[in-house]
């Protein structure tokens, strides 16, 4: 007996379709006897082809050719030597290979009548390119699908034989016998069957369609359901792949993240439910609740909504994408594994059913010997069996469809619709505002009246009145829940009125709580805040995962994925600037997060936000290097120094970036390169894109200040610190360090900032140069009586700099650990230990710095840029640091 004899009985005992098969034709079993050790692969196939075809018999091989490849599909799936990846890549390989094959002949037959089509523009030869959509799209295919197919091609034009005809007409008579060779059924059956309805028009539109009516199309007609269609379209005949996909892509993947997808799927999965309950299909394995479809919406309505801003979510494979949305952290790495083992389960089950009879069918058996026969090929006893595991696939996947798809109800808001709507009376509205908990009934019902008679309002899309409409009592609601119910509300209708033109953005507040909740809490907490989601509202989509946003940044990590993205739009400048600025948008709003959510301490948050700085400069610096045409080296030999609140790693949400350019390289074309890569970080950091501005940038403590060269050699840096640089300039080196750039220039940076800082300087002459500088802020930032400025009034935070600078000029040459750059607290405490000022004093200074810049944090959050209170508030604050400032800097009597 051969040894593959018992696999073939066992398919004979599992599809009534193969035993037909193999008695109509002995040789169909010797072939299955002598491949089904080895997958039927894409070469296999066409080597089958081309022995076997003569003139006129190419619909033969074709029927004979899906004979033998499904007879090996099923009878190495049945006996466990084929996996579900084997069995889909097989039948698409056939797919593949039948329509080129059938293409190709149907072309020759017809060029041969009218010549060939011929590019009204470019004058070139034409070709028609067959897209594949679902199953066979996505190197899915089952073993008894149809294909879903469109004709596409790329120009209007006319054939070139004496018989010419117009390019549309030719290709339609192509796809009409490319249909036909596939589809007709004969006495060796059919290819397969060809499904045209997905194109553009359906049944009602031609059969095929040029790229610049396909475009139109798009434009004009496309409808939500096709672009879910379309993200599994795969050319697989003819050329110009590239250009159909300049086409489609744009169609499919938005750029924005769309969270209006949810709805389109959602409502065409209710479409799909409908139709099955009408035909009493409840069990249907594709279409029934918790079936395969269910597990497609999931995976595609997360490429519809992110696919556009993330690349790797642009695949056609369920499976692969699955396995993205867990690497991404969009669903649960176990969710995902789960979802993908229900569809290995729920897609064998489907192949089972199909192997019975060779049927397009996803319906379970009711006939006792097929129940049998499927609960074997399960090796399970009993069809209960197959039953039971498949209940508790389809109870998770419908579990994970409901959670993603679900739509909440207001639950005991109806009055707050009716006030919202306008429907009750002015007293009773505000009677109802007031017994909720807000403190200005009035104020509130007159904001809402303004927003439905806004134009803003009015002049919106119907879905997205509607989900404005069902968002604002939701609000209503549950602002009362937070300490400010009144600032709550309002900040967040504000945010709401301001994102409401992009549908997208009120589909994600109305399809998830979570993101819901904390757009409030940040309302709740700080004006500055809410005010940032607002200008940059696509960072909505940064509050679905709380314990993403709650995370400490890994900046390794960061720098590693930054520079991963930048890499994937190399060349495209201006794409590289939208996605460092979303990258510094992004990390500095999960940094806003946790600081309302009171997880930073201030000094933290301000070592996070000077991280995050070095990072995108790090990055800018790299691109702009990259991107400049004239380059004399690699890797340049440049760095980026950080003074100010960035060199002290005191950066605020709102500072601006003070730095200097260095390089030291002996290169001639050094001078010129790097002037005009400092030029091009400049424009990199400061250009405003639709995506904003990066930073805004202080260039002026360079040498020679504005009037000095942009970027200066290490030398001639060297030589102004050390013999032209004025004090403040001195006292401006204590905050600087190295920020990114060529690692070997930053040191020999730190080296000159170390010996400049350490040179002895006459403490008389020193002290008049500092308290003259301080007296000339002064002048320039007068501040009332009756007011404190916390950060330049006497005994603010200007003046305890003032005072560690001193030190620090005044006393490195005696000890040189003053010149670390560790931050005014450290510095102060340190300045204590070597019995430069009084212990005591020193801390209770760094507690008022401390409590100074906290109250100054404060009022930023509450969008207050100048930072001032009332002066009896701050008297108490500030004795300390006055008492120090005497000690150390005396005015002269």
């Amino acid at each position: 007996m051969n040894e593959y004899s018992p696999g073939i009985e066992r398919l004979c005992f599992h599809s009534q379709y193969a035993r037909r098969l193999i008695a109509a034709d002995a040789t169909l079993r010797a072939d299955l006897a002598a491949g089904m050790g080895r997958p039927f692969l894409r070469g296999e196939m066409e080597d089958f082809l081309r022995a076997s075809q003569v003139p006129g018999s190419l619909g033969v091989s074709l029927r004979r050719l899906r004979q033998r490849v499904w007879l090996r599909v099923a009878a190495r799936d049945l006996s466990g030597a084929a996996n579900l990846n084997e069995v889909m890549a097989s039948m698409t390989d056939l797919a593949d290979v039948s329509i080129l094959a059938a293409q190709i002949a149907a072309y020759i037959e017809l060029a041969e009548r009218y010549g060939e089509p011929i590019g009204a523009e470019s004058r070139r030869k034409q070709e028609l390119i067959v897209v594949a959509m679902g199953k066979l799209g996505g190197g899915e295919l089952n073993v008894s699908s149809d294909v879903d197919l469109i004709f596409v091609f790329p120009e209007e034009g006319g054939t070139n034989g004496s018989r010419s005809i117009e390019n549309q007409e030719f290709f339609n008579l192509l796809g009409k016998r490319i249909i036909a060779l596939l589809a007709e059924l004969t006495e060796d059956g059919f290819v397969f069957r060809v499904d045209m309805r997905l194109r553009p028009y359906g049944e009602s539109g031609a059969l095929t369609i040029s790229f610049a009516a396909l475009e139109s199309y798009f434009v004009t007609q496309g409808r939500p359901w096709e672009r879910y269609a379309w993200i599994k379209a795969r050319a697989i005949t003819g050329a110009h792949y590239a250009e159909l996909d300049s086409l489609v892509k744009p169609f499919v993947f938005r750029r924005y993240l769309d969270y209006a997808a949810i709805d389109q799927i959602r409502d065409l999965h209710r479409q799909i439910r409908a139709e099955v309950t009408r035909r009493d299909r409840i069990d249907d394995v594709k279409l029934g609740r918790g079936g395969i479809r269910e597990i497609e919406f999931l995976a595609q309505v997360f490429q519809l909504i992110r696919g556009g801003r993330e690349r790797r979510l642009q695949g056609r494979s369920t499976l692969g994408t699955l396995a993205v949305l867990g690497e991404l952290k969009l669903l649960s790495k176990e969710s995902c594994e789960t979802l993908a083992q229900s569809y290995v389960f729920l897609r064998e089950l489907e192949h089972r059913l199909q192997y019975l009879d060779d049927a397009q069918t996803h319906q379970l058996p009711t006939a006792a010997d097929d129940q049998i026969r499927i609960a074997a090929a399960f090796e399970k006893a009993t069809f209960d069996d197959v039953l039971t595991a498949f209940s508790r696939h389809r109870e998770f996947v419908a579990g994970q469809f409901d959670a993603m798809f679900a739509r909440e109800k207001l639950d005991g808001s109806e009055a707050l619709v009716q006030l919202w709507q306008g429907a009750l009376a002015e007293i009773q509205a505000i009677s109802i505002l007031r017994t909720l908990g807000y403190r200005d009934g009035e104020n509130i019902l007159q904001r809402l009246q303004a927003i439905q008679i806004s134009g803003r309002y009015r002049q919106l899309p119907q879905t997205s009145q509607a989900r404005f409409d069902s968002l604002v009592p939701l609000l209503l609601k549950t602002s009362v829940e937070f300490s400010n119910p009144d600032e709550t509300l309002f900040r967040t209708l504000d945010l709401l009125e301001t994102v409401s033109r992009r549908e997208t953005y009120l589909a994600l507040l109305r399809e998830n709580d979570v993101a819901l909740r904390k757009v409030q809490e940040l309302a709740a907490a700080s004006s500055w805040a809410i005010g940032y989601l607002s200008n940059h509202p696509i960072l909505l989509d940064e509050l679905l995962d709380p314990r993403e946003l709650a995370a400490a940044p890994d900046w390794p990590q960061l720098r590693c994925r930054l520079g991963q993205e930048l890499n994937q739009y190399r060349g495209d400048v201006e794409r590289q600037w939208d996605v460092l600025r979303h990258f510094k948008q992004a990390q500095m709003f999960r940094l806003i997060s946790q600081d309302v959510a009171g997880l930073l301490p201030l000094e933290k948050l301000s070592d996070h936000l000077s991280d995050l700085a070095d990072s995108v400069l790090h990055a800018a610096l790299a691109g702009a290097w990259e991107a400049l045409k004239s380059k004399h080296r690699d890797v340049p030999q440049f760095a980026v120094i950080a003074y100010g609140k960035l060199g002290g790693k005191e950066l605020g949400y709102g500072s601006d970036l003070d730095i200097i350019f260095l390089y030291d390289d002996e290169h001639p074309d050094a001078p010129e390169n790097y002037a005009r890569l400092a030029q091009r970080l400049n424009s990199w950091l400061t250009a405003y894109t639709p995506a904003g501005v990066l930073y805004d940038t202080d260039l002026r403590l360079r040498p020679d200040g504005a009037s000095g060269l942009l970027v200066s050699s290490v030398k001639a840096f060297e030589e102004y610190q050390s013999h032209r640089a004025w004090v403040w300039e001195h006292q401006a080196l204590t905050r600087a360090r190295y920020s990114a750039g060529e690692i070997g220039v930053g040191g020999a940076f730190e080296a000159i900032r170390s010996a400049v800082l350490c040179q002895p300087r006459e403490l008389s002459v020193l002290r008049q140069q500092v308290i003259e500088m301080r007296n000339k802020m002064r002048h320039e930032h007068r501040v009332s009586a009756d007011s404190f400025d916390i950060k330049h009034s006497q005994g603010g935070l200007v003046d305890i700099e003032f005072v560690v600078q001193y030190l620090v000029l005044g006393f490195a040459h005696r000890h040189p650990e003053l010149t670390d750059n560790i931050g005014n607290i450290a510095l102060l405490k340190r300045s204590a230990e070597f019995d430069l000022i009084p212990t005591q004093l020193a801390l209770h200074v760094a507690d008022v710095y401390r409590e100074l810049r906290r109250m100054q944090h404060r009022a930023w959050l509450d969008g207050s840029e100048a930072a001032r209170v009332s002066s009896d508030i701050a008297i108490a604050h500030v004795e300390p640091v006055i008492k120090l400032w005497k000690i150390l800097l005396p005015e002269p009597a």
